[in-house]
């Protein structure tokens, strides 16, 4: 079902037959993780806020890589760190293990994941001193949304082979996750994913893609929704 596939930085990703497309960009799974997610994601959210705490949601969990991107990040810089997963499919602590992540992080960051991945999946774990996480096994429609983080990674399937991640309806229950000043990227940028984002009150930001994407979005959610 899942084939390990190298890409074009060096890192791995996994290929799913049953989508029939790759969890992470071919061009690169690390870069896009750090371009999308953390450089134009978390990073920006903190340089925005005073407080060095941050709620994440993603949307499409997969093999972990946001994630210990984001904690690695968290670890270095301090902030504390409460970040929730929704995967209606979660895979096995081997196949992730098989991704070759742990080389990218420090090894305490690796190991405090990959040893409570399987009790994230039933409820929410303290990982280290400066963060939580929790997997909610479960479509995203099925979760019901209310405005409690600040960033939201948006990290489905393309539009191409799941196109009902993608729907108008789906957009605005996702946006409705958000506080207000709440951030909504994804590695994705169509007219249509536009006028969604933006009919949900987001202001629309056009961003550099990740390589071998000429760009990506970035929303804020308005102060007064």
């Amino acid at each position: 079902m899942n084939i390990l596939t190298q890409t074009a930085d060096g890192s791995n990703t996994l290929f799913n037959e049953t989508i029939g497309e790759h969890y992470h960009s071919a061009h690169g799974a690390l870069q896009e993780s750090k371009h999308v997610f953390i450089n134009a994601g978390l990073d920006y959210a903190i340089s925005q806020k005073p407080e060095r705490a941050v709620n994440i949601l993603e949307v499409g969990f997969g093999t972990g890589l946001n994630f210990l991107m984001s904690l690695a990040y968290a670890e270095e810089n301090l902030i504390n760190l409460n970040y929730t997963g929704i995967e209606a499919y979660p895979l096995a602590t081997s196949v992730i293990q098989e991704t070759g992540y742990a080389q990218y992080v420090p090894q305490a960051v690796w190991t405090s994941f990959i040893n409570n991945y399987e009790a994230c999946l039933n409820e929410q774990q303290k990982l280290t001193s400066n963060c939580n996480l929790q997997i909610l096994i479960s479509k995203l429609a099925d979760v019901k949304s209310t405005p409690t983080f600040d960033l939201i990674y948006y990290d489905a399937f393309s539009v191409r082979h799941q196109p009902e991640m993608w729907t108008n309806e789906m957009i605005a229950h996702t946006c409705n996750f958000l506080k207000p000043n709440g951030i909504f990227v994804t590695y994705a940028i169509t007219g249509d994913l536009k006028r969604a984002v933006k009919g949900c009150g987001l202001k629309i930001e056009k961003l550099p893609g990740a390589p071998g994407k000429r760009e990506m979005l970035r929303a804020i959610k308005s102060e007064a929704l």
